[in-house]
């Protein structure tokens, strides 16, 4: 297992994170079962885990605090805190007021008293950047985290974050973490290169692209809609979408690839990101230990020029086949209001 320097903070973190999404009621429900998964990982050589309060409703992360008794101290802990948890009002977003509650309740489902990593799952437009960086800025320095970043930010939001830490002189994001596949390669255009620019550690997600690079989906073969992503994401697989066809085009010419140097095509898909200069560590996510086993396997694969030349042909740089991320959209997009003046205006000069 390599590891690699994690941003600025000094922590040393495997190129494999193990990502926890599965694990609980929406993946696997066995809990023994994802034990052991966690300490096959970490047996391996895994020594970075990634959760959040919001995966299974916070059963996620009582499957890590099972396994991690005994291994805290071994152990890179991230977790993440934005959706809605339970029922009622302010029990989501980043305001000061939710997230000194969050990561209390993080801590007591992980039976920890610290986590390493703390992520704001998703921008929050009626929260200012200030009030998060600020209350996150408390959390390190009463030792509950050690260290703060983002999941899924746009560039220009990152870049806002940095702009307010600096002018306020508040700790400053550590951590991005985007969707990164070769078949959705978009934030290569801003998000990379911003991460890059203000010495930012990036742990990517998605890899296999939501299963297209698993090797289970291939072109002419039906997809099973009722179990899996697919149950969770019909739109994503549904066939008689062009871009779906598309998807399964390019993991055509993509397998060729991958047999020519003896590997399997999610082989191919970890090995990719780890390629870019600003990625620190790549989310594998398995549901069962089957699929931790076939991830692994590739952990020693480097890519070479020749090969991402290739990859570069068949997916251009910056370019998404698809949607990555179909939780959250940009207020400035879902928004009506936001895009249109009022109507006693439309017609001022």
């Amino acid at each position: 297992m390599r590891y690699r320097n994690l941003g600025g903070t000094g922590i040393e973190v495997s190129a494999y994170c193990l990502g926890t999404m599965m694990f609980g009621a929406v993946g696997n429900p066995d809990h023994d079962g994802c034990v052991r998964i966690i300490h096959t990982a970490l047996d391996q050589g895994v020594n970075f885990v990634d959760t959040a309060d919001m995966y299974s409703a916070g059963e996620s992360e009582t499957i890590v605090g099972k396994a991690l008794k005994g291994r805290r101290d071994d152990v890179v802990l991230a977790t993440k805190v934005h959706f809605q948890m339970g029922e009622g009002r302010n029990r989501s977003g980043n305001s000061r007021r939710w997230i000194t509650r969050a990561v209390e309740e993080s801590l007591g489902r992980l039976g920890t008293d610290w986590i390493d990593l703390y992520q704001v799952h998703r921008p929050d437009p009626s929260t200012d950047i200030e009030e998060t960086l600020s209350v996150l800025g408390d959390l390190v320095r009463a030792g509950k985290i050690r260290a703060f970043g983002c999941s899924t930010f746009p560039a220009e939001q990152i870049a806002e974050a940095h702009h307010v830490a600096e002018r306020r002189g508040l700790p400053r994001l550590r951590t991005e973490q985007p969707p990164y596949s070769i078949l959705a390669r978009g934030v290569e255009r801003d998000v990379l290169p911003t991460a890059r620019r203000f010495g930012m550690g990036v742990l990517t997600w998605s890899p296999l692209a939501s299963g297209f690079l698993s090797g289970k989906h291939r072109l002419g073969r039906d997809i099973d809609m009722t179990t899996g992503r697919a149950a969770l994401h019909p739109a994503r697989f549904d066939l008689s979408i062009p871009g779906n066809v598309a998807k399964l085009e390019a993991v055509e010419k993509l397998a060729e690839v991958a047999d020519g140097i003896g590997r399997t095509v999610p082989e191919l898909a970890l090995a990719f990101p780890l390629a870019h200069p600003a990625v620190t560590s790549v989310i594998i996510g398995p549901r069962t230990a089957e699929q931790l086993e076939a991830a692994l396997k590739g952990a020693d694969l480097v890519l070479d020029d020749a090969v991402l030349d290739r990859i570069d042909e068949i997916v251009p740089p910056g370019t998404n086949l698809y949607h990555p991320d179909g939780v959250w959209q940009p207020l400035a997009l879902t928004d009506p209001a936001q895009r249109r003046r009022p109507l006693t205006d439309r017609s001022a000069g």
